[in-house]
């Protein structure tokens, strides 16, 4: 009886060490944003343009986030920006435009020019 219960034990701790092994006892590291692209074509003064936001991943990765950034203008009398990205030319003027993705931000700076009369 000793003997079959000593060989149930050993069959346990080689199936334990051979799991572990085949799962990969490594630790693997996540993956982090290093930072945040902005671009896109100023609008004139009444028109939109869109703009997208790209992450540079710390694995080398890139990924569009324009949905999921925070927008802003640095001068909301110049130029506006949506949820989505999306800019509005207010006034004649240079502005910058800024997403935010877990907290990196990265910016484009861009002349707002007189619409066409």
């Amino acid at each position: 009886m000793k003997v079959r219960v000593s060989t149930i034990a050993v069959v346990i701790a080689v199936g334990l060490a051979l799991s572990g092994l085949a799962c990969g006892s490594s630790p693997t590291t996540a993956s982090t944003v290093a930072s945040v692209a902005v671009t896109g074509s100023a609008p004139a003064v009444g028109a939109t343009a869109q703009f997208t936001a790209k992450t540079t991943m710390s694995d080398g990765t890139t990924q569009d986030v324009t949905s999921s950034a925070t927008w802003q203008t640095s001068d909301a009398t110049i130029a506006t920006v949506s949820a989505a990205g999306v800019v509005t030319g207010v006034a004649a003027g240079a502005v910058s435009v800024t997403a935010t993705y877990q907290s990196i931000s990265g910016s484009d700076q861009i002349t707002v020019a007189a619409g066409q009369p």
